[in-house]
């Protein structure tokens, strides 16, 4: 069973939950930037959690299907319609052999995930189908889809249509976002007054935001406490000897602009992190579009271990409401 995409919108790609486990080799865990919406989207077409899906920047594809087909739509607001009508998001719906699925315009949010029922079967590679183009892995020969691709997907599930995720439940960032922040091994490298302006600025995500990671501006820029740099890790106060970068980490180039690693980064490098997301805001930071105003709060180990614990939560009572 397949789809035809007719048009491939912005920026789609195959992704599922990621390829974990290969880190150390420089190859990141990718996966879709917002998992929650991921699995969202697979529990309302009766797949499992981590059922391969489509992932849609800003614009969404055209699809036309070969075979009937159950589907959903989570994420950002990114009205879908079949054969031009439109259909509730976040709600199973139905689509038949021969017709056509397209969305309007992006009203909130970044990212829109399409799941299809039976899931997406491309080939996995290194245990995963999602795609990570910089190394040409995954998806459809590693790139986004493009004009002509027939996509394979594994058919019904049995679902009945209008199944929904209850809007309580539909978790995306505020206006301003926040976002979490764990300080982590080099925070010592700034001064105080560097540490107290991070947090108590105002910053706006920049255009220059993608799969690898988001970018920051607006706030003021950091200041370093004086010392001297070890061998190797150049002149500039931000540059240290190359270290490792967990998921999350937050580089400071410069001491300038803030930039988040996600799904796609580097697994180290020479830049200062001076800490970390924590993981239960990572989905958020998927769903912020260019100019997003945002703050950084900062939270000690309890206080992001609740935070998770908090996020566990709402994906259970997800899996409750869909059960």
């Amino acid at each position: 069973m397949t789809f035809k995409v007719l048009n491939p919108g912005l920026l789609t790609t195959i992704q599922d939950l990621g390829r974990p486990g290969y880190f150390h080799l420089g190859i990141p865990i990718g996966g879709a930037m917002d998992r929650l919406a991921l699995r969202a989207a697979n529990l309302l077409v009766g797949n499992d959690q981590g059922a391969a899906a489509l992932e849609s920047v800003f614009m969404g594809p055209q699809l036309e299907f070969e075979k009937d087909a159950t589907v959903a739509v989570t994420g950002a607001d990114l009205p879908a319609r079949v054969d031009g009508v439109e259909k509730e998001p976040w709600t199973a719906f139905k689509v038949k052999a021969g017709q056509v699925l397209t969305f309007d315009y992006l009203r909130a949010g970044a990212r829109a995930y399409i799941a299809v029922s039976g899931g997406i079967t491309t080939p996995e590679y290194l245990g995963s189908r999602s795609t990570y183009a910089i190394g040409a892995l995954g998806g459809l020969d590693g790139r986004a889809l493009a004009t002509g691709d027939m996509v394979p997907f594994g058919g019904d599930t049995g679902v009945k249509e209008g199944r929904s995720v209850p809007e309580k439940l539909r978790r995306m960032p505020g206006n301003p976002a926040e976002l979490r922040v764990l300080p982590g091994l080099y925070w010592r490298l700034i001064t105080e007054q560097a540490g107290r302006n991070f947090f108590d600025d105002e910053w706006k995500v920049a255009p220059e935001a993608d799969r690898m990671g988001v970018r920051f501006r607006g706030g003021r820029p950091l200041t370093f406490n004086e010392r001297e740099q070890p061998f190797g890790a150049g002149s500039d106060p931000s540059n240290i000897v190359d270290g490792c970068y967990s998921y999350g980490s937050i580089q400071v180039p410069g001491g300038t602009e803030p930039i988040v690693l996600h799904r796609d980064a580097v697994s180290g490098g020479g830049y200062f992190t001076l800490g970390a997301i924590i993981s239960a805001d990572m989905d958020l930071i998927g769903q912020l579009q260019p100019h997003t105003p945002t703050r950084f709060v900062k939270v000690d180990m309890d206080q992001a271990l609740a935070a998770r614990a908090d996020r566990r939560a709402l994906k259970a009572k997800i899996e409750e409401a869909l059960a």
